[in-house]
């Protein structure tokens, strides 16, 4: 791939919705760095015949993903509000993170938020979503 051809990260937006439609969905404002991990836990089946090998059960675990996300404070939104109050009320709420081309789509629990501010510098805050039951992947 050459210089340039890659994606831009500007594309890769975290949007809150209610599922109904595409058109519900509004961007969370004030993103910076996004990032998801397809986490897969493995079933250890290992026993005294294993001849000393690990074995795993074959499409046993458990999938999640991961979103974590950061991002500036800003006067006109109520974003960090509303994510600081999903994380303590433990509420199940639909996301989507797109990428630019595919878009992952499911019910997430916001499991961390904080803001933080320097003296002379902007305030941010830091967010993870932990999925619970199926992600749709929507490729695009």
């Amino acid at each position: 791939m050459a210089a340039g051809d890659g994606k831009s990260g500007r594309l890769f937006l975290l949007k809150e919705g209610d599922g109904a439609s595409p058109e519900s969905f509004t961007t969370i404002a004030g993103l910076r760095p996004t990032s998801f991990t397809v986490n897969g836990e493995m079933v250890d089946i290992t026993n005294k015949d294993s001849a000393g090998w690990r074995e795993l059960l074959p499409e046993g675990g458990i999938t999640s993903i991961t979103i974590s996300a950061s991002g500036v404070a800003l006067e006109a939104e109520d974003t960090q509000t509303n994510l600081r109050a999903r994380a303590i009320d433990k509420t199940l709420n639909t996301y989507q993170l797109d990428d630019g081309e595919d878009v992952l789509e499911g019910e997430f629990q916001v499991t961390s938020f904080e803001q933080s501010g320097g003296h002379d510098d902007e305030q941010q805050w830091t967010v993870t979503v932990e999925s619970s039951g199926v992600v749709t992947v929507t490729e695009g």
